[in-house]
């Protein structure tokens, strides 16, 4: 794949990415979209492959016209130079601005884009909190039901009880009720009435989510599912597979209350609490960072989605979990910035018109994330023996050993004593677990390269006397 110079390289194709590449693009700058996905739209706007020979893949979605009419922007946009299944492992400066170094994901063929400004659209990855049993075949992520459901055409089960926490559990149950699954219960660890009744006017404010909200419940409504909150699946049961879960309720800690558990018969167990801002990139960076209302690690933007970094501009789940409203809204005010500050391009009534509309769906998505955010007791579900990183095979009781007796006061010290996070995924799908019982908080992590790359992509790369 030969090299590139673009106005702005984007990271990802998702939402906000596909929004500021169709905008920049109309706005007169050269681009370089770069994906991993097999075509534009993210987790989101998830497709099913063209060999399933879909009719209507747009029923499985949402809001799927915002999506449609930016891919045929993007299809007919001759400035867009539209990268797919090419994963960007660095981003390093150059005198000029930036260069971006990728693979492609078929063949690892190394790619080098150079660019004078950078936005990462870079999305996010599933929140899980592992309990008795969650290793099981059959347990999957409740994003990743949907993306099964999406992009596959199937369903992980047939009776699959959706768990977590977070408004994705209802539009993943409605989903999966809608395709044929019996869902017999969506287990929610929040409670709506009160976490919500905080945020009364933010949610009086954004009309449009309430509805969709509403849209979901009747949908679940309509297949006999209905919400228990402030409940939590505290183990799943099995032996080749999940077989049955254990659901108790919890009390404002999310402790399990005794006396409250009760089995319910599944064969698969969709559970999430919630997404992670995927910012691998931006940390290596030097991106600074904040604590989102969810609890997780996000990056500190501007008031026009620039980063700490001069050059680096972001958009979407990186700087917070908002959703694909948001990130779309994101993504046109990142692509005015950018346009404004390599061209001096005008647009000021347009860029105020999205500010105030991403301070309002920002606010939105800042009063969801308090009020399903985990509390500090769901450790409680652990024992001695449950798997914390399935990747290393580390415990509970090897983490407890670590902090306990071993001195470790904070992720990375318990990752060196126990090899937590040193596994394939890196620590997403442990990280959050193993922040919580060292007794810190969720922190940014640093690591020089994004994704895996072949040792001769990095023993080719220039010198810095070349």
């Amino acid at each position: 794949m030969p090299n590139s110079a673009a106005d702005l390289a984007i990271v990802g194709a998702g939402p906000a990415g596909l929004a500021a590449a169709v905008t920049a693009a109309d706005l007169g700058l050269s681009v370089v979209l770069l994906d991993a996905g097999r075509g534009p739209g993210g987790q989101y706007y998830r497709s099913p492959a063209p060999e399933l020979g879909a009719e209507r893949p747009q029923a499985l979605h949402h809001d799927w016209r915002a999506f449609a009419s930016r891919e045929e922007r993007l299809r007919a946009a001759g400035r867009v130079d539209h990268r797919p299944e090419c994963h960007v492992w660095a981003v390093l400066p150059n005198n000029d601005g930036w260069t971006l170094h990728a693979r492609a994901a078929h063949d690892d063929a190394p790619t080098t884009v150079h660019a004078r400004a950078v936005l990462l659209a870079t999305g996010a990855y599933e929140r899980q909190l592992p309990f008795p049993g969650w290793t099981l075949p059959g347990v999957v992520g409740a994003g990743g039901a949907q993306a099964m459901l999406k992009s596959g055409l199937v369903l992980p089960g047939r009776r699959v009880v959706v768990a977590g926490s977070g408004p994705l559990l209802l539009a993943v149950a409605a989903t999966l009720a809608a395709a044929g699954a019996r869902v017999p219960a969506v287990v929610e660890a929040a409670a709506y009435g009160a976490g919500y009744a905080r945020s009364t006017g933010t949610l009086l404010r954004n009309p449009a989510k309430l509805i969709e909200g509403a849209r979901y419940g009747a949908a679940l409504a309509r297949h006999h599912v209905r919400p228990l909150t402030r409940h939590a699946v505290v183990e799943a049961h099995g032996t080749d597979r999940v077989e049955a879960v254990t659901v108790a309720r919890l009390d404002r800690d999310w402790r399990p209350v005794p006396g409250t558990a009760r089995r319910i018969p599944c064969d698969a167990l969709a559970v999430g609490h919630g997404l992670v801002p995927e910012l691998s990139l931006a940390t290596s960076l030097g991106c600074a960072t904040r604590t989102a209302t969810d609890g997780t690690v996000a990056l500190a933007l501007s008031a026009d989605q620039r980063t700490s970094v001069p050059g680096i501009w972001a958009a979407g789940e990186t700087g917070g979990i908002g959703g694909a409203q948001l990130a779309l809204t994101e993504g046109e005010l990142a692509a005015h910035s950018i346009a404004t500050s390599l061209r001096g391009a005008p647009g000021a009534e347009a860029t105020a018109r999205l500010r105030r509309t991403r301070n309002r769906l920002r606010a939105f998505a800042d009063a969801m994330g308090a009020a399903h955010r985990p509390g500090e007791g769901w450790t409680s579900w652990l024992r001695e023996n449950t798997d914390v990183c399935r990747c290393e095979e580390v415990t509970a009781g090897h983490i407890h050993e670590a902090v306990e007796e071993l001195g470790a006061r904070d992720p990375r010290t318990v990752k060196l004593l126990t090899r937590a996070g040193m596994g394939w995924c890196q620590g997403r799908m442990c990280g959050p677990a193993v922040a919580a019982l060292c007794g810190t908080g969720a922190t940014p992590d640093r690591r020089p390269l994004a994704c895996p790359v072949p040792l001769r992509h990095l023993a080719e790369l220039p010198s810095e006397t070349d």
